[in-house]
């Protein structure tokens, strides 16, 4: 049988908390402000992001381009631990996370599935080499390292192919001080 998800929890404009609701009533249009995360995982320097294609399962934006991995943070789960979790459930692989910047957002979904209305906190990560991936196929279509100029020049000729929080958190990520300490 299988388990209920976790409610997801709901918050102000300023992060605060005020309760939790079922993803799905969450995401009705016109959505209620729901804490999420984006993880950014680069290698060289930023030079490489992994990125991945979302799942043709997924309710809101399907097969469109995202940051590493991105998720909701659920009822009783903490940052940065509920987005090493996601990551490898995702993927396959961990690496140090940092926490660098949180922002608000409202997407609706193009075929008109629900909205997006987050507060989405960016983490970011540095990998060396080429770790082994393992995509869940049910959140997962496609991966790729791709280079961090190449991409920002796709996004700007091919917006529609990136998911919308992907276009602000891109920017944000890129601008952190490089020599963090992970």
């Amino acid at each position: 049988m299988l388990e209920p998800m976790p409610n997801i929890l709901l918050v102000t404009e300023d992060g605060t908390p005020m309760g939790t609701a079922e993803r799905e009533a969450a995401h009705a249009s016109p959505g209620m402000l729901h804490r999420a995360f984006s993880v950014f995982v680069f290698r060289g320097g930023r030079q490489e992001l992994l990125i991945q294609q979302r799942s043709k399962e997924k309710t809101l934006f399907p097969l469109v381009w995202a940051n590493t991995c991105c998720s909701h943070l659920r009822e009783g789960e903490v940052l940065p631990d509920a987005a090493q979790t996601r990551l490898h459930q995702e993927l396959g692989f961990t690496c140090p996370l940092k926490e660098i910047a949180s922002f608000v957002y409202r997407a609706e979904d193009p075929a008109g599935r629900g909205t997006e209305y987050e507060y989405d906190t960016i983490l970011i990560g540095n990998i060396q080499g080429n770790p082994p991936l393992k995509p869940d196929p049910q959140e997962v279509a496609a991966t790729k390292w791709i280079a961090t100029e190449e991409l920002t020049k796709d996004m700007h000729v091919h917006p529609l192919l990136y998911a919308p929080w992907f276009h602000l958190a891109l920017p944000m990520a890129m601008r952190w001080p490089r020599k963090l300490h992970y």
